[in-house]
């Protein structure tokens, strides 16, 4: 009997600890102990700048659970998602260059804030949904960023602020190498979590009102109270990127949260796949490498050809918004999708049923 409760055509579960397993075969847990094991190995190999990009990704990934968490899990469109970023990294900042408080400290109170901040924001998902929602989070970008530039005595306005190196115990974290541990050790945390939450009463409940919020409100599900449970908690994690960004980078200042950054968040979930945990790793790692990957080809260009600086800052960003489009087009259902269906194939391999 127990050789047949398992097959290439799936799973068969007889019980609810087989059904709260995150991974279902014994593979699962193997993967991931050597995907972390690969990653701890990682320092010893790259240079700082292979390290810098490596943490921005590790950053990415976690606002943009959080926006997944908010869009792609409860259906409220957000486009001012990077304004919480900035409001993580200004409270970050803020604590840590006027009242010295470390960087333990300072994570999580940047994630409160922005929190609070998005409950805020997100009173008007009480009374709207889709475009008109997403309107009035684009309003809210505009009012957070006119707030973070003109409350020069807090921000310090258009001079931004400055990070001092974040510290763990007295041990110096500031390098790129040893910022990699801290980054990743807390996307890891923000990976466990969202998943977990996403297989609990209230990720379930965030399902059924992004599917149909009438039909979830007719079964007993309090719409106000989840989806305001939803924008505290995609803006949670936008507060701790930011923070993870302010320390990364050691500098912030205001044009760095701007609207262009809270569509690309909307990119990497899209082209990652909405839904999906795994789609927010994806889709930021593609993001962040497709950016790098323009900027050195652009760089390499200008080197060569100088005279073209005008056409190649406008090429690529045709190229970015090209290949962006192609994947709407071609992928609708982001890289996860895509990621399920190799690994389908493989597990079905030679059948082809």
């Amino acid at each position: 009997m127990e050789r047949l409760r398992w097959s290439p055509c799936g799973n068969y579960r007889v019980n609810y600890f087989e059904e709260i397993k995150i991974f279902d075969t014994h593979f699962g847990y193997f993967f991931l102990t050597l995907f972390i094991a690969a990653l701890a190995c990682l320092p010893f190999f790259c240079d700082s700048y292979l390290m810098f990009i490596f943490n921005m990704i590790g950053v990415n990934i976690i606002a943009a659970l959080g926006l997944n968490l908010l869009t792609g899990f409860t259906g409220q469109i957000s486009i001012g998602h990077a304004a919480f970023v900035g409001i993580g990294g200004y409270t970050a900042g803020i604590l840590a260059t006027k009242l010295g408080l470390p960087f333990l400290l300072a994570l999580p109170a940047a994630g409160f804030v922005a929190a609070f901040v998005g409950l805020i924001f997100g009173l008007p998902s009480l009374r709207l949904k889709g475009l008109y929602l997403a309107i009035a989070t684009l309003a809210a970008q505009f009012i957070i960023e006119y707030i973070i530039l003109h409350w020069e005595t807090l921000t310090n306005g258009v001079g931004g602020i400055y990070m001092p190196k974040p510290t763990i115990f007295g041990i110096n974290v500031g390098s790129d190498h040893a910022f990699f541990y801290v980054n990743y050790s807390v996307v890891l945390l923000c990976l466990f979590f969202s998943k977990n939450l996403v297989r609990t009463r209230i990720g379930r409940a965030f399902t059924a009102i992004r599917d149909n919020d009438r039909a979830a409100e007719a079964m007993g599900i309090s719409l106000y109270g989840y989806k305001l449970l939803a924008f505290a908690i995609g803006s949670f994690y936008a507060g701790l990127a930011g923070c993870m960004w302010a320390y990364c980078i050691t500098a912030i200042s205001p044009e760095q949260y701007g609207i262009g950054l809270s569509i690309e968040y909307l990119a990497m979930i899209i082209i990652g796949g909405l839904g999906s945990n795994l789609g927010s790793v994806f889709g930021a790692v593609f993001m962040t490498s497709l950016h790098e990957v323009l900027r050195v080809f652009a760089e390499h260009i200008l080197s060569v050809l100088p005279q073209f600086v005008g056409i190649l800052m406008a090429i690529r960003e045709f190229v970015f918004g090209l290949i962006i489009i192609t994947f709407l087009i071609f992928e609708p259902d982001g890289l996860a999708n895509r990621w399920r269906l190799i690994k389908a194939y493989f597990r079905l391999w030679p059948f082809s049923f």
